[in-house]
Parts: C-alpha cells; sequence; structure tokens
C-alpha cells in the first residue's frame, strides 16, 4: 500500500477528528415550530450547524459540552432596522457638524459590539454617512465584534426629504447643494445615478424615503415625496444589481406608492391605511414597525429642550401611532420582520421591541419568529440562517427564562454565538 506523506495524513486526521460542539438546550425554539422542543442537542461542526439531536448528548471525549439545559435557545436574532453609526441624543444635531469620520467609527464599533451581545448575530443598518460600509466590511474580516452587518450605506430621498441634511438650514450653510453624491435625488435619472452610487461604495441594500420624516427640520412628517415612477427606477436599478429597497414612509399614500412600485419594505409604515394593508398582502411587502422608537421618541419630545419645536410636534404625532399600526397590520395578515430603528434609542435594548409587538396582540412565538425566520426571508439569507437547521450558519442564543411565558425575558441574554464562536456564555 501506497504510504500518504505525513503532512497529507495529518490533515486529514485533523479534518476527521476536529472538535465539534454539543449545545446542550434545555428547551429549543428553532424559527420554524410553532412550539420549543424539551432536552435538544445541536451539533456545531466549525461555523455551521452539523446536527440536531433529541436527547442531550455530548458526542466524544474530544468534543466540547456546553450545558444550556436551564436555558431556552433559539437562532440568532435579526433586526432589520438599525442606524449603527448614530445614538441619537439632545445634542444629536449638534454632533451632526462637530464628530469626524473617524470619532463616528469609534462609537459605532460600542454600538455594534452592544447589539450582538444583546442577541443580534445579523442587522440590516439602514443609512449612514458611509462609515457602515466600513464597519461591516470589519465585522466580515473579524477586526471588529458586531453582528453580521447588511448595509445601506447613505439613504436616499427626495430634495427637502428625510435625508436631505441641509432642511430647515440656510443656503450657505452646507458648501454645495445636496446631489445623488449624498442621497438626495429627484426624477429617475437622478435617481438611478443615486442607487449605482450606493451600490459602487459597497452598499448591500438600498433605502429610500417616500415620505417626510420626524427626526430633522421639514415640517411635514408623512406627505409623500416620491412618485410611483421615481420609486420604480429605484426598485428596478437595485433589482438590477440584485439588491433589494427598504422604504421608510409613514404617510399612507407614500405607503402605497412605494408598495406598488415593488419596494420589500415599508419602515415605519405609521398612518398605513387599509388600502395599504390589502396592497401590502397583495405583494407580499413586508412592514418593520420600529414600535420602540416610536415610543422613544414621543417620551424625548416631553422632555423640554430635547427637540426643535417642529420635531418635538412630529415626534408626537407620530411616534403615539406606530403600535396602533403595528397591531391592526399584523391582525390584518400583513407580513411583520422585526425592526426598531436601533440609534434612535439606546443601542443593546432592542429586546424592548418584542415587549412592544406583544403587547399590542402579537404570540410571544410569532414575535420571535419575526426576528429570526421572517427577518431572514425579508434579507434573503434565509439559506444561512434565521433558524436552527442543519447546515445553516452556528448563529445561536440563549436567555434565561421562558419567552414564550413571559417575552421579558429576552432581555436576559445568557449565551450568544455567531458562526461557531462563543461570545459570551454566563
Amino acid at each position: 500500500m501506497r504510504k500518504l506523506p505525513l503532512l497529507v495524513f495529518l490533515l486529514l486526521s485533523s479534518s476527521a477528528f476536529a472538535q465539534k460542539t454539543y449545545i446542550q438546550c434545555g428547551k429549543l425554539i428553532d424559527g420554524i415550530s410553532g412550539k420549543a422542543e424539551p432536552e435538544m442537542t445541536i451539533v456545531v461542526d466549525g461555523k455551521m450547524i452539523g446536527d440536531i439531536q433529541k436527547g442531550y448528548t455530548s458526542g466524544s471525549s474530544g468534543d466540547k459540552v456546553i450545558d444550556l439545559k436551564n436555558k431556552t435557545v433559539m437562532p440568532g436574532l435579526i433586526d432589520c432596522h438599525v442606524h449603527l453609526e448614530e445614538q441619537h441624543s439632545k445634542t444629536g444635531m449638534l454632533d451632526a457638524f462637530t464628530m469626524t469620520d473617524a470619532d463616528v467609527a469609534f462609537h459605532a464599533q460600542v454600538y455594534a459590539k452592544r447589539t450582538l451581545m444583546a442577541g443580534f448575530t445579523t442587522v440590516r443598518d439602514l443609512g449612514g454617512s458611509g462609515v457602515n460600509i466600513s464597519l461591516s466590511k470589519a465585522v466580515a474580516q473579524g477586526l471588529v465584534d458586531g453582528p453580521r452587518i447588511i448595509t445601506a450605506g447613505r439613504a436616499i430621498s427626495a430634495s427637502g426629504g428625510h435625508m436631505d441634511n441641509s432642511v430647515g438650514f440656510r443656503d450657505d450653510v452646507f458648501d454645495h447643494k445636496m446631489g445623488p453624491d449624498d442621497g438626495v435625488a429627484d426624477g429617475r435619472d437622478e435617481l438611478i445615478k443615486a442607487v449605482r452610487l450606493q451600490i459602487k461604495r459597497g452598499s448591500a441594500v438600498i433605502k429610500i424615503a417616500s415620505t417626510g420624516g420626524v427626526l430633522d427640520l421639514s415640517e411635514n412628517s408623512s406627505g409623500a415625496e416620491f412618485t410611483v415612477d421615481e420609486i420604480k427606477a429605484v426598485v428596478e436599478t437595485a433589482k438590477d444589481y440584485g439588491l433589494r429597497v427598504a422604504c421608510h414612509a409613514h404617510g399612507a399614500e407614500g405607503i402605497k406608492r412605494a408598495i406598488l412600485a415593488g419596494v420589500t419594505s415599508i419602515e415605519h409604515g405609521t398612518f398605513m391605511n387599509d388600502e395599504d394593508r390589502e396592497l401590502a398582502k397583495k405583494y407580499g411587502t413586508y412592514l418593520v414597525p420600529t414600535i420602540i422608537a416610536g415610543k422613544s421618541v414621543s417620551d424625548s419630545a416631553k422632555v423640554p429642550g430635547y427637540f426643535p419645536p417642529v420635531i418635538a410636534r412630529k415626534a408626537v404625532e407620530v411616534g403615539t401611532q406606530i403600535q396602533n399600526n403595528f397591531a391592526q397590520s399584523y391582525k390584518a395578515g400583513v407580513k411583520i420582520a422585526f425592526g426598531t430603528d436601533a440609534g434612535v434609542y439606546p443601542h443593546g435594548k432592542n429586546y424592548m421591541e418584542f415587549q412592544y409587538m406583544v403587547e399590542a396582540g402579537m404570540p410571544p412565538m410569532e414575535a420571535i419568529k419575526a426576528a429570526t425566520v421572517n427577518a431572514a426571508d425579508l434579507l434573503g439569507i434565509n439559506n444561512q440562517t434565521g433558524s436552527i437547521v442543519k447546515g445553516k450558519l452556528a448563529d445561536i442564543v440563549a436567555v434565561d427564562g421562558d419567552p414564550l411565558v413571559d417575552i421579558k425575558t429576552m432581555k436576559n441574554m445568557a449565551f450568544v454565538m455567531k458562526e461557531g464562536k462563543i461570545y459570551t456564555n454566563q
């Protein structure tokens, strides 16, 4: 018999006997089933889920065992709407003029790790200065601890729209007129250019605003700001590159136009009406409700001087309505994916969205699915993550207690694993 070279033999041997990790789960929510399974074991092989076994198994003597017998284990959570570059505060507008990109980057990496430690192994970052693209790369390269980041780079809006940073300021405050390079575009040609610029810079999803917003100095938070044809130009261009489109929208008309134009998700959806809901169901459009953001801004608006008067007014008008719209949309059968608008409230408290969703009438299991299998479907990564299935990435988290009994236990994150690497095991 021909002898194998020693190096080849060693490589084959190490591959064959590589250590596996056996996670013994007291209760397992796999993201697919409608109930939690007791006494299960997840076998992690490298970055992947190698097997799911009934009962508590431990493999061979060389394998690692993690005892989570008193925990509820589930897929790594997914937040479909975050802003890792920022954390809003009373000085937020001033910070935009004083912080450099380096300042933003150092803050962002802290927020990224805080989000991961809260159990969110994947996020969709829906707009910043472009530092978010660099942060996404740094996390992917293992330079920074954080969730997997699917980012939009700069978000796109109309002149005078929600992402036009010159709104409310004198014309001479900025050294140039906002245009496609800044994510401000009008008409098909400018919008196509704006989308292509974001893709060129590394965006993995496109974010637009079809209505006004709250945290800007414009007077109207809900008026429609693009035509159906303009939004179609964005959707078609993004689709050419294999990207999806998320659409910030508060007002009913702007929501309707965005759905008809083919966006993948409506973000916030505050004043969505029955016609919008029927269209969302017809076209399979997701709603990402961000209830916690609405509650946060409406609470902040009550603090004298926290916001300029125009923002405070809009915060109360919009913020107090988001949870009610979510309740109506869920009951109507609109597809829901979990998203919080983190950055509008403190990063790391994303779990509070679960409480507000359940409070509004969504069963705990459905709320968890919104942040796992549904969110993965919205992001187009359900072949990689979002459920505990053999062959998917080992994104696994665990909480103390049973969230199906008390959803507030989602706060008690005791174990976080992303792609087979353990970040905490308390």
